[in-house]
């Protein structure tokens, strides 16, 4: 009988190593193991993944290149939102899982999968990322979770790939560590207590740099277009370039306390250099070429846009309402700002663009005005003051003694 065909998602870690593993030898299925890269490997780190993946019994290993995708479909709009859950976490890993579980079912259907599988556990947010997207879009593929289903512990893991000859580098971790183009997650026992944090050597950059230094971002209609004034085209280099500078100086540690999909709240320890500087560039940049009111359903686009991505919602129509939102509001959003950096944390210099509202003849705020009288301001603040004296006329005539 011809054996059937599974693609796993593959990321090199504990949990699919025991997957190709265990859908291999125990289940009898030809494994088919595929790497999603989003941005976050260097190209010796896919290589060593490689060589993992045939060692454990695949059959065949592919590395999905979806880099590209990823910012285009993904990083772009949640820089024109500035989107950062609870107003801390750049969702990172979050939304990486979203296109790399498209990719992974895009790959499944092109060789013929009967099968497509993950190694997520059964208590995060992993698994309805996955599972729903493949759902949406290949019901007629099934779906094996074999960690998720057997309730396996990182213990039964390691001893199960012990067992069966695969020694390898498994140990018990003490931190679990996904690093992306958007960001780094850091996972370990001190982000299950509320009261702790992470110590300095969990964190995977360290300090390197103890000075200060200027970092200028320009943008182009809310798209990343220079860094020091080199201009990029490929937008994907520019992120990863002003990683390596920011990350340089610690910057962009934080601890993320959120609630999960599945209703139970979770915290999570993360880096992203780039990520927080990118948006906190870009936010500072809106202020001066939105309008007030641009930018007010700007922050409630953005708020609601990351919380449908970061709850595996990025399939339901209304995220292309909102991405079509959020692309028309930057028509203006062109400029350079400078950020000054220092170890473990960044601050604003300035502003420069054509676009800027700042740049005005009708006057200085807190100087001087010229295109009003001062006339003219106080009729403004008498009309101005006309709803609220109303209602004070009124309370002060049914409830007596009370002002």
């Amino acid at each position: 009988m011809k054996k059937k065909k599974v693609v796993l998602a593959y990321s090199g870690g504990l949990d699919t190593s025991f997957c190709a593993m265990y859908l291999s030898q125990e289940l009898g299925y030809e494994v088919y193991t595929a790497l999603a890269n989003t941005g976050g490997f260097a190209s010796e780190d896919l290589k060593k993944i490689e060589e993992r993946a045939y060692r454990l019994g695949a059959v065949r290993h592919t590395t999905l290149d979806i880099a590209n995708e990823y910012y285009e479909k993904s990083i772009k709009y949640m820089i024109f939102g500035n989107v950062l859950r609870n107003g801390t976490y750049p969702i990172s890993v979050s939304s990486e899982r979203i296109f790399q579980a498209i990719a992974i079912i895009r790959y499944a259907q092109e060789i013929g999968a009967d099968y497509v599988a993950h190694g997520s556990t059964g208590a995060g947010n992993d698994q309805v990322r996955f599972d729903l997207t493949f759902e949406v879009l290949a019901p007629e593929i099934g779906i094996l979770t074999p960690t998720r289903d057997m309730v396996l512990s990182r213990e039964d893991e390691i001893n199960y790939l012990k067992e069966h000859g695969f020694e390898a580098d498994f140990t018990k971790m003490e931190y679990s560590i996904n690093k992306g183009l958007w960001g780094t997650s850091i996972g370990g026992k001190e982000t299950l207590r509320s009261e702790q944090t992470l110590p300095e050597e969990a964190y995977p950059s360290q300090l390197q740099e103890n000075g200060e230094e200027v970092l200028s971002i320009s943008f182009t209609e809310g798209e990343i277009s220079a860094v020091n004034g080199q201009v990029y085209t490929d937008k994907v280099k520019a992120i990863q370039d002003i990683e390596k500078i920011a990350s340089r100086y610690a910057i962009g540690r934080d601890m993320h306390v959120g609630d999960t999909i599945i209703g139970i709240k979770g915290r999570v320890g993360f880096e992203a250099a780039a990520s927080l500087t990118i948006i906190h560039a870009h936010k500072l940049l809106e202020k001066h070429t939105l309008s007030k009111w641009q930018q007010y359903w700007k922050d409630q686009i953005g708020n609601w846009y990351g919380m449908f991505l970061h709850e595996a919602q990025y399939l339901e129509p209304v995220m292309r309402d909102m991405e079509a939102f959020l692309l028309h509001s930057q028509q203006q959003v062109t400029g350079t700002v400078r950020l000054l950096l220092r170890p473990y944390h960044f601050s604003s210099i300035g502003v420069e663009s054509d676009f800027d509202l700042m740049k005005t003849d009708f006057g200085e705020y807190g100087e001087i005005n010229r295109a009003w009288t001062p006339e003219d301001a106080k009729g403004f603040i008498k009309m101005m003051a006309i709803p609220t004296k109303i209602y004070y006329e009124v309370q002060k005539k049914n409830r007596k003694n009370e002002y």
